[in-house]
């Protein structure tokens, strides 16, 4: 066995012995969902801004997005045992960034197929150094054991899991919120995990392309689901009107930016005056807003 790969599992069993189960919602049927606080990455995060969780079937369950840290992944596993025995079968991300991922090595020991987006693995190993090396300063002791576990099985365009009467339809998008978005379907309720292509109350985040964002809000409202379980905020069953708050703040910022653009007005001018009417709509909009301004900016200058 290799070295690094004992001195991980060996930090499972020590955090394993020691993990309290994160507070978990049963927003369906056998569909559990722990929500993320509303942090900024760099402003007192611990690991745990996201909705993470599992579903359960008949054979086993499958786990939707791990957490920001091995010790968030491993109080999740805790939060699965106290609900079923049952194996853990699969472990989904919905996308790359850190605050969905680092929790995968606490389920290691369970050796269950890692499922991601078909541009999943290669995103993992570009951002990994950068994602290690920021997780650490953010973390501090609490990052100890978080490692980047890549996917071993891909979604091109759909799959299909079972996990025993229940099946999962997982569907792989095109660059939106990142290059690696995919939601997850379970039929038996009809609950939708968006991951990050829906945000609710907390400022969507761009780190991909906003009107191909837009674009998959369009293809995310031909779903049929009764309840979306968004990336960041609560479950909503009116999750049309959810989408159409994201959409209009996009909208209004990407229409803002370009307008500063053929104003003669500077990045920097920009951030200060780009979707300011969506303001009052969102949770950390000011550190947000201001971050997407700058990675759309110089794209749309070459429009």
């Amino acid at each position: 066995m290799h070295k690094w790969l004992m001195l991980l599992l060996a930090t499972f069993v020590t955090l394993a012995a020691r993990a309290e189960p994160l507070p978990m919602d049963e927003a369906a049927p056998g569909v559990y969902v722990h929500h993320g606080t509303h942090e900024d990455l760099d402003q007192g995060y611990h690991g745990d801004i996201s909705n993470i969780g599992f579903i359960v079937g008949e054979k086993g369950v499958a786990i939707i997005d791990s957490g920001g840290s091995l010790a968030i992944g491993q109080r999740l596993r805790e939060s699965v045992r106290k609900v079923t025995p049952l194996p853990v079968l699969y472990v989904i991300n919905t996308h790359v960034h850190p605050d969905h991922i680092f929790g995968n090595a606490a389920f290691l020991a369970d050796k269950p197929i890692y499922v991601g987006h078909a541009n999943l693995a290669n995103a993992m190993e570009l951002r990994k150094e950068a994602y290690l090396r920021n997780n650490a300063t953010w973390l501090g002791e609490a990052a100890t054991g978080s490692d980047i576990v890549k996917p071993t099985q891909a979604v091109t365009s759909t799959l299909e899991l079972d996990l025993g009467g229940r099946n999962l339809l997982l569907t792989a998008y095109p660059t939106a919120h990142t290059n690696t978005d995919l939601t997850v379907l379970d039929h038996s309720t009809a609950t939708l995990w968006t991951g990050d292509l829906l945000f609710v109350e907390r400022t969507p985040s761009i780190d991909g392309d906003v009107k191909g964002w837009l674009s998959a809000i369009e293809t995310l409202r031909a779903v049929s689901a009764l309840r979306a379980i968004p990336g960041h905020g609560p479950v909503v069953t009116d999750w049309n009107q959810a989408l159409n708050n994201e959409q209009r703040y996009l909208e209004t910022l990407l229409a803002d930016v370009r307008s500063s653009i053929q104003n003669g007005e500077s990045m920097e001018q920009s951030m200060d005056t780009a979707a300011a009417s969506e303001k009052e709509n969102w949770v950390l909009f000011d550190s947000v807003n201001r971050r997407n301004v700058n990675l759309i900016y110089p794209k749309l200058e070459w429009e």
